[in-house]
């Protein structure tokens, strides 16, 4: 594939993620939307790694990707991005997912999304 081919595919797949993310709101599967918005937003920054031509690190750890995408991240940026990356509940253990579920009420979620939606799209001009 070439280079602008896999852009365009991590940008495709993270799009499917974002929307994914809105459908699991409605339904009110909070704590999955938040990990959609995750997903979403990891894979328009190794878009932006591709784009740029480094390699893509093995993590899910937005923060390091934002690093190695090379974008300007003030401190805020950075702790939103901690955030995020916790939703990531793939490998985590049931305690710490029961905490995270609890955490994701209705409030919580609305802001998040909101805070993931301006993320996404800032990221994605960058590309």
């Amino acid at each position: 594939m070439r280079k602008e081919e896999v852009v365009k595919h991590w940008l495709t797949s993270a799009e499917d993620n974002a929307k994914l993310a809105e459908d699991l709101y409605k339904l009110k599967h909070n704590s999955w939307c938040l990990f959609m918005w995750h997903l979403a937003i990891e894979k328009s920054l190794k878009a932006k790694i591709t784009k740029i031509d480094r390699n893509i690190p093995f993590t899910h750890d937005l923060e390091k990707l934002a690093k190695t995408a090379g974008l300007d991240l003030t401190e805020d940026t950075i702790n939103e991005l901690k955030e995020i990356t916790s939703y990531n509940l793939e490998a985590r253990y049931d305690d710490y997912k029961l905490k995270f579920y609890e955490k994701a009420n209705n409030a919580y979620t609305l802001d998040w999304i909101s805070r993931c939606q301006k993320l996404f799209i800032w990221i994605k001009s960058k590309i």
